[in-house]
């Protein structure tokens, strides 16, 4: 393996352990009195700020309306706000599984965006994601296979943005990557700022109300994001699909073991089962090509 690939593939992986553990901190923030719509307006706040300062000469674009820009944006705005909370307020891994629904999307809006024709592999991720959502969420009492809670509604809704924006981010093949990076950290601001209103715990202002401690927390939260997605950007550019999707999915492994481990959870057996289904769609997808 070359330096290079060897660096891409470090790049996935550190965004894989990020992402898996990245529930813990805000969690924390959250039992602290900063709530999970705050911490994520400051944290992201910080990530913008210093990609606008390292970036800032090719940041032209983004001062000008750009509707591919916007929507990216916000549609990257809603998938890190839904996430972080739905992983503070609910079940880790059963938030994670339901986002882990995004190759499911990814085909539709592929298939309405970019006039990407499915194929067997794409049917497959399609049955693979619909049954393994099925098993998960089934409820024998109203024989509906729905999310039980609102944190499962938001790891939903937060994969359904999160195949959006990528599929947006895609098509906005003349945009720069560092330029689409600096959209989605503007983009979760915007939508924060939205949301915190509405956010009952969320009315002190910053950083008057919050100790040090915590404010310090929340820049790091900031910096390791930015370092996060410029990491997670190199690699997907030296890695293929079908490697990145599988170095990707170690996510799950260490957000199962933190979850077991910081905060003492498990998953029952439809959810164990459920979710191998919807592993195995995503590393279909992995295969599917334009």
């Amino acid at each position: 393996m070359t330096k290079g690939k060897a660096g891409a593939v470090l790049g996935l992986l550190t965004g894989a352990l990020v992402w898996g553990l990245i529930w813990y901190p805000y969690r924390l923030l959250e039992e602290a009195g900063v709530s999970g719509s705050l911490a994520t307006l400051a944290s992201y706040a910080v990530a913008l700020a210093v990609a606008m300062a390292l970036f800032r000469r090719e940041l032209g674009p983004l001062l000008r309306p750009d509707l591919s820009l916007a929507l990216i944006a916000l549609s990257a705005g809603w998938c890190n706000l839904a996430y972080v909370l739905g992983m503070i307020h609910g079940q880790v891994m059963q938030v994670l599984l339901l986002f882990y629904l995004a190759p499911l999307w990814t085909v539709v809006f592929a298939r309405l965006l970019l006039n990407e024709r499915p194929g067997a592999a794409g049917a497959a991720v399609i049955l693979l994601s619909l049954a393994g959502a099925v098993l998960m969420l089934w409820q024998p009492a109203t024989r509906l296979p729905l999310p039980r809670a609102a944190a499962e509604w938001l790891g939903l809704s937060s994969g359904f943005a999160f195949a959006l924006s990528n599929v947006l981010i895609r098509k906005a093949r003349h945009q720069t990557i560092r330029l689409k990076s600096t959209a989605v950290f503007a983009g979760v601001v915007m939508v924060a700022v939205l949301v915190v209103p509405l956010d009952s715990g969320a009315s002190a202002p910053l950083p008057m109300s919050v100790a040090w401690p915590h404010l310090a927390l929340l820049i790091v939260i900031g910096l390791v994001l930015l370092a996060t997605n410029l990491a997670v950007q190199h690699g997907l550019t030296l890695i293929s699909a079908n490697q990145a999707i599988v170095i990707m999915l170690t996510e799950l492994v260490v957000a199962a073991v933190s979850a077991y481990l910081l905060a003492g959870e498990a998953l029952r057996w439809n959810e164990w089962a459920g979710g191998a289904m919807i592993v195995a769609a995503s590393l279909l997808s992995g295969r599917m090509r334009p």
